[in-house]
């Protein structure tokens, strides 16, 4: 197993590209939107992973880094806490559980940062480093 790291930063409010989110839609792949499921990342191009990791440690330092970015743009401070954060995601990765976390930004705008399990317990999508690129006619 290994860890595709994914980051999204955009309008919270992106409800008329909602379709994009979903794995049916023709508008899917080229979309930066995160997907509904978490295990859909996988569908996407290769291009759209920030990070690949074969070893939790540099997961987790990652999404550390991914975190405190994001952070300077709270609008309050975070009940939950960065620490906390990364207790669960220690435990959950190696498991092979997905790990996504998602805060709300000043201005309306919606952080998500996302490590995704491959393979992934959740979706038979293939490896998105390791399958053939699509045949280009």
């Amino acid at each position: 197993m290994h860890w595709h790291a994914y980051a999204w930063v955009g309008d919270g409010a992106e409800r008329e590209r909602e379709e994009e989110r979903r794995p049916g839609s023709p508008e899917f792949g080229a979309s930066d939107l995160p997907p509904m499921l978490t295990g859909d990342w996988l569908a996407r191009p290769a291009s759209r992973i920030a990070a690949t990791f074969h070893e939790p440690g540099p997961a987790l330092e990652w999404l550390a880094a991914r975190y405190r970015r994001a952070a300077r743009s709270f609008p309050r401070p975070d009940r939950v806490g960065l620490r906390a954060r990364l207790d669960g995601a220690a435990d959950a990765l190696p498991r092979g559980v997905d790990v996504v976390w998602g805060e709300w930004l000043t201005g309306g705008r919606f952080a998500s940062i996302a490590m995704i399990c491959c393979p992934n317990r959740h979706t038979a999508h293939p490896c998105p480093i390791r399958r053939p690129a699509a045949h280009r006619g």
